[in-house]
């Protein structure tokens, strides 16, 4: 019977086992670290990921807005055609405003409003759009009412009918005097007009603010067309259109 004899344990083994014991653990803390750069790099591609999708979405976003707003300015120009279609089939009765006459409704102010005819004083600033005077002290339009009366503390606006599409619009009409009346008869008022002795020199059909070509007159005045037209996603438009008839 053969018997293994134990060798003795020399410290060159134990230095030997060491190693060994050292290289697992080693190992172990690379494999640790590895996850942990794994994680954070998945963690990285996650919120780049969000951040493109957010970036894409909020891009769709504008380019639909814009597509309302210009669907908006499209219907608000025919609902400015309308309001001069309707100044050329009363321009007869243009010295007074519409609610004060029988059967014209609501909608247009021989006046710019801003003096009061019986008094003589500044009235408050008209403020069309609601945004553009902060404070109490204004003359709002009232661009939801179909009912408004004379008596009421707001300016009226008409809506459009006949409009394409599933926009909806109204217009409110101011003509460019001081007062009502006729401009031509005893009128203690002035009215924005062509000033005949300067349109020559502008380039023919060109008004603007800057040429100073619009003067105060008593001949032929000026109507200012203000439309708010509301569409889809609750956008909102406003334009205004000088006419001259």
């Amino acid at each position: 019977m053969f018997i293994a004899k134990a060798k003795p344990m020399t410290l060159s083994h134990f230095r030997h086992r060491a190693d060994k014991r050292r290289q697992v653990l080693r190992r172990r803390t690379q494999r640790g670290v590895t996850l942990l750069f794994a994680l954070i790099t998945l963690v990285a591609l996650l919120f780049a990921t969000l951040a493109l999708i957010r970036s894409v979405d909020t891009g769709t976003i504008l380019l639909g807005n814009v597509g309302f707003k210009q669907d908006a300015t499209a219907t608000a120009d025919q609902a400015a055609a309308a309001a001069t279609r309707w100044l050329q089939a009363n321009s007869a009765v243009l010295n007074t405003d519409s609610l004060a006459q029988s059967g014209l409704g609501q909608g247009y102010y021989a006046s710019t409003k801003e003096i009061d005819p019986a008094t003589g004083n500044a009235l408050d600033p008209v403020d069309v759009t609601g945004q553009q005077i902060s404070g109490a002290s204004r003359q709002v339009v009232n661009w939801t009412d179909n009912s408004c009366t004379s008596a009421t503390g707001y300016l009226c606006s008409l809506a459009v009918s006949g409009l394409a599409g599933t926009n909806s619009a109204r217009y409110i009409i101011f003509r460019l005097c001081s007062l009502p009346g006729d401009p031509g008869t005893g009128y203690t008022g002035s009215c924005a007009a062509l000033n005949t002795s300067t349109s020559s020199g502008a380039p023919k059909g060109d008004t603007s603010y800057g040429d100073q070509h619009l003067q105060p007159s008593a001949l032929s005045p000026y109507f200012r067309v203000v439309v708010r037209v509301q569409g889809a996603r609750n956008t909102t438009s406003f334009t205004e259109t000088i006419v001259h008839l």
